[in-house]
Formats: structure tokens, C-alpha cells, sequence
């Protein structure tokens, strides 16, 4: 089975669980996120779904992503007073902005700081997902070695 199949197998299986049907829209909006795995706004992925569905709406592809997300098949991502983004990535990870590019880029971390950060926690709560964003450039020194702390002056080469 190669990724297109498993990825329409996928999408089949969590609508089907959330009590939705699989819908050519759907399927057609779920395959270019997974394709280029850019970090795309709505209005990226209308754009690109139009060659393939040139009837879509707008709001069909936000309609959409709403169902994507809520189903658990891709996350939002949020930066700041930006358009948000859509995430094909479900593993616990960060973001790294590149502010010149305006890009995303994943960034793995691993486990045993993710344990870490959820140890911070007030005594009683406990985080259901983690949110990260490091914002920079690439190639870009650190500000300041002293005020940014060596988790962020080790992100520009995490990527």
C-alpha cells in the first residue's frame, strides 16, 4: 500500500469514527496538505485544491480543514496576528518561524524535554498538547546568549 492509499485509508478511518463520510473535497484537501507538508493558510490550499476540483469553494475548503482538524487528521497553527496554518505533523513537536521567509519548519524534540516542560506545571495540571515556537532566521546569530537560554540558541539548528 503506498502513502496515498494509506493517507486516504486514514482519512476514511477517522471520519467514519467521527460519524462524518469521506467526500472528494475532503480527500482532494487532506492529500495537499500531506504533499508539501509546508505549513499552507486556507487561502494557499484553495489555491493549490483548484487545479484539481476548479468548482471548490472557499468556504468548502474551510469547511474542510474545520473537519480535518476536529477529526484529528492535521493541527492548526497559530503564529501570532498571521493566517493560520495547517499541520500534517501529529507528533509532539515545535515550530520553528523563519521570520526573513516567513516559513515553517518542524522541529523535533525529544521526549525527555517534552517531560521536562510539562514538570513546570503548577502542581494539579496537566497539558493536553504543548505548543512551541522558536522565531528566527535561518543562519541568524542568537540575540543574546545570557537573556535567550540554550534551548532557543540550539534551535536554528535543530532543522
Amino acid at each position: 500500500m503506498n502513502s496515498t492509499d494509506k493517507s486516504c485509508a486514514t482519512l476514511t478511518k477517522r471520519l467514519t469514527a467521527s460519524g462524518l463520510r469521506p467526500t472528494p473535497q475532503r480527500e482532494v484537501v487532506f492529500k495537499i496538505i500531506l504533499e508539501k507538508r509546508d505549513h499552507p493558510t486556507a487561502d494557499e490550499i484553495f489555491a493549490r485544491v483548484k487545479s484539481q476540483l476548479p468548482t471548490i469553494s472557499l468556504a468548502t475548503v474551510y469547511n474542510c480543514l474545520e473537519t480535518l482538524v476536529q477529526c484529528g487528521l492535521v493541527r492548526q497553527v497559530n503564529l501570532e496576528r498571521g493566517a493560520t496554518r495547517y499541520c500534517p505533523n501529529l507528533h509532539e513537536h515545535a515550530h520553528f518561524h523563519d521570520e526573513a521567509t516567513g516559513q515553517i519548519h518542524d522541529v523535533d524534540l525529544p521526549a525527555d524535554l517534552m517531560a521536562q516542560l510539562r514538570e513546570v506545571l503548577p502542581a494539579g495540571f496537566a497539558a493536553n498538547t504543548i505548543e512551541l515556537t522558536f522565531r528566527g532566521s535561518a543562519g541568524s546569530p542568537p540575540e543574546s546568549a545570557g537573556q535567550r537560554g540554550p534551548a532557543a540558541s540550539n534551535a536554528h539548528g535543530s532543522n
